[in-house]
C-alpha cells in the first residue's frame, strides 16, 4: 500500500474527528450562551463560538483541500470580533442605565481609596454631562 494514501486517510480521520469534536464544544458554548446566568458568561460564549466557527471553517478547507476558505475565516474573524466589542458595548450601556436609575452611578475617581475597593469592578465612574 502506498505510503502517500495511508498518510491522506490518517489526515482525513483526524479532521473529521477534529471537526467532530469542535461541534460538541460548539453545542456547549451555545449552550452556556443561552443558559447564562450572567451577561458576561453570554458575552464569552459568542465570543468562542465566533473562535470555534473560525477553526471549523480552516479544518474544513483542509479537508477539501481548498484553501482560498482560509481567507473567508480571516473575514469572519473580523466580523467577528466586531459582533463582540458591539455585544460589549451595548451590555455596558444597558448597565450604566440600570445604575444611573437607581442612583448607583455616583463616584468620582478621586473619591476612590483602593485599600477599600477589593475587586475592581466594583469600581463605577460618574460620566460627565450626564
Amino acid at each position: 500500500m502506498n505510503t502517500s494514501l495511508i498518510l491522506q486517510n490518517a489526515y482525513t480521520t483526524l479532521y473529521w474527528i477534529v471537526l467532530f469534536t469542535l461541534a460538541l464544544s460548539l453545542f456547549a458554548c451555545m449552550f452556556r450562551a443561552v443558559k447564562g446566568p450572567r451577561v458576561a458568561d453570554r458575552v464569552m460564549a459568542v465570543n468562542m463560538m465566533g473562535t470555534i466557527v473560525i477553526v471549523m471553517i480552516s479544518v474544513v478547507g483542509f479537508l477539501l483541500k481548498e484553501y482560498f476558505i482560509i481567507d473567508i475565516c480571516l473575514i469572519y474573524a473580523m466580523i467577528s470580533f466586531l459582533a463582540v466589542i458591539i455585544l460589549t458595548q451595548i451590555y455596558v450601556g444597558i448597565y450604566r442605565e440600570k445604575k444611573l436609575q437607581s442612583g448607583a452611578l455616583n463616584t468620582k475617581p478621586d473619591d476612590i481609596d483602593p485599600e477599600e475597593v477589593q475587586d475592581m469592578s466594583q469600581i463605577t465612574f460618574e460620566q460627565e454631562g450626564m
